[in-house]
C-alpha cells in the first residue's frame, strides 16, 4: 500500500481512505491518505518500479497535466508546507476541479493554461526542482523540453508518463517508448530510468531524466520566442 502524509488532516480529495496512526508531537495522530495507482500515473510509477522520483519535502515541482488534482494533491503531500507544485491544466472543467482543491492545500499553484505556451504562465515561477508531466499528447517530448529550458534549475529532474496509444497508436508499444527516449535526448533531455506502469496502466510506461548539460538550448529559447510573438500577433 503507498500512502502520503495528509497535508490537511481529515480532508480527502477524491473519496479516497484515510487512515490515522499514533505518533504525533504530543502523542497526537498522524492521518495518511491511500495513494491509489490505478487513479494515479506516479503512483503506478513508484510500485512498478521507478527508484527516484525526485519529489521530497520543500521541492518545487511543475505538474504539467494536473487534471482536476488527484494526483497533485498527493504531491502536494509530499513537498509539504515547505515546498510548491505549480499544478498546469489546459482543461477549463478540470481546472476548476483543481483550483477548489487548491483552496485548501495552499502549497498548489492552479494554472488554467496551454503547457505548450509555458510563456503564458512564465511570470507565476521561476526555477523548478522537478518537473512531472501527463500530458498524453503526440508532442509531449517537445513539451517537456520547452518546459524544462524554460523553468528546471540546473540539476533539475524530470518525470514523464508515457501512453503509447497517444503518440502512434499503429506501433507497438516498445518501439513507441523507445523513439520518445530518442525524442526527449533531441530536446537535450537525458533519460536516467524506465518502468512499465502495467498492471495499473495498460501500455503505458514512465520515464525519469535531466537536462543534459548545464545551457540552455539556443533552439528552444528561440521557440519559445516565436510562440510568444505568435500569441501577441492579433487574430484575424
Amino acid at each position: 500500500m503507498l500512502v502520503t502524509k495528509n497535508l490537511v488532516p481529515g480532508e480527502s480529495v477524491y473519496g479516497e481512505k484515510r487512515i490515522s496512526v499514533e505518533g504525533g508531537v504530543d502523542d497526537t495522530k498522524v492521518e495518511y491518505r491511500v495513494w491509489n495507482p490505478f487513479r494515479s500515473k506516479l503512483a503506478a510509477g513508484i510500485l512498478g518500479g521507478l527508484d527516484h522520483i525526485f519529489i521530497k519535502p520543500g521541492a518545487k515541482v511543475l505538474y504539467l497535466g494536473a487534471a482536476s488534482g488527484t494526483s497533485v494533491s498527493h504531491v502536494a503531500d509530499l513537498v509539504g508546507p515547505e515546498g510548491i507544485v505549480y499544478a498546469v491544466e489546459f482543461s477549463p472543467r478540470s481546472g476548476r476541479d483543481l483550483i477548489n482543491m487548491a483552496k485548501k492545500r495552499t502549497n498548489v499553484i492552479p494554472i488554467v493554461e496551454d503547457a505548450r505556451m509555458p510563456n503564458k504562465y512564465r511570470m507565476l515561477l521561476s526555477t523548478v526542482d522537478v518537473i512531472f508531466a501527463d500530458v498524453a499528447q503526440p508532442d509531449q517530448a517537445r513539451i517537456v523540453g520547452v518546459n524544462a529550458h524554460s523553468f528546471l534549475k540546473d540539476g533539475g529532474h524530470i518525470v514523464i508518463s508515457i501512453k503509447a496509444s497517444c503518440i502512434d497508436s499503429t506501433m507497438p508499444p516498445e518501439v513507441v517508448f523507445a523513439r520518445e527516449l530518442e525524442n526527449l535526448k533531441e530536446q537535450q533531455l537525458k533519460p536516467l530510468e524506465q518502468v512499465t506502469l502495467e498492471p495499473y496502466e495498460r501500455d503505458h510506461a514512465m520515464v525519469s531524466g535531466t537536462l543534459l548539460g548545464i545551457f540552455r538550448s539556443p533552439l528552444l529559447i528561440i521557440i519559445q520566442l516565436a510562440v510568444y510573438l505568435r500569441n501577441r500577433m492579433p487574430t484575424t
